[in-house]
């Protein structure tokens, strides 16, 4: 069964295709792959901002064809839904090898790590 990371439309990951869609200065999460000729958006890697989700996005450009995102309301909420996604994708089959690192400055824990 594929796994849903709860992001709805892909897009090419460019430049200009990225200030196009991701027009807030916030705080998010977005996965990064490739779409298959039936359209299902196969994941290769995930990831977060804590701060400027447009700019982290760009550091990807080159190395993934598509992107999915959605806005977080802060950064704990942004490391939540990173760690979500990292205990649910099977490690073999993506990028992600490492668990996520909490937004500096903070104490928040893994909630799937208990």
């Amino acid at each position: 069964m594929k796994k849903s990371i709860g992001m709805k439309s892909s897009y090419i990951l460019t430049q200009k295709s990225i200030d196009c869609e991701i027009t807030k200065i916030s705080a998010g999460n977005f996965a990064l792959g490739y779409e298959t000729k039936s359209g299902l958006f196969v994941v290769e890697n995930f990831g977060r901002s804590d701060t400027d989700l447009n700019t982290e996005i760009k550091n990807w450009i080159g190395r993934y064809e598509r992107f999915k995102f959605f806005y977080a309301s802060n950064a704990k909420s942004a490391f939540v839904k990173e760690c979500k996604n990292y205990h649910a994708f099977d490690k073999k089959k993506i990028d992600k090898k490492t668990h996520p690192e909490k937004p500096n400055n903070s104490d928040y824990d893994c909630p799937y790590c208990k």
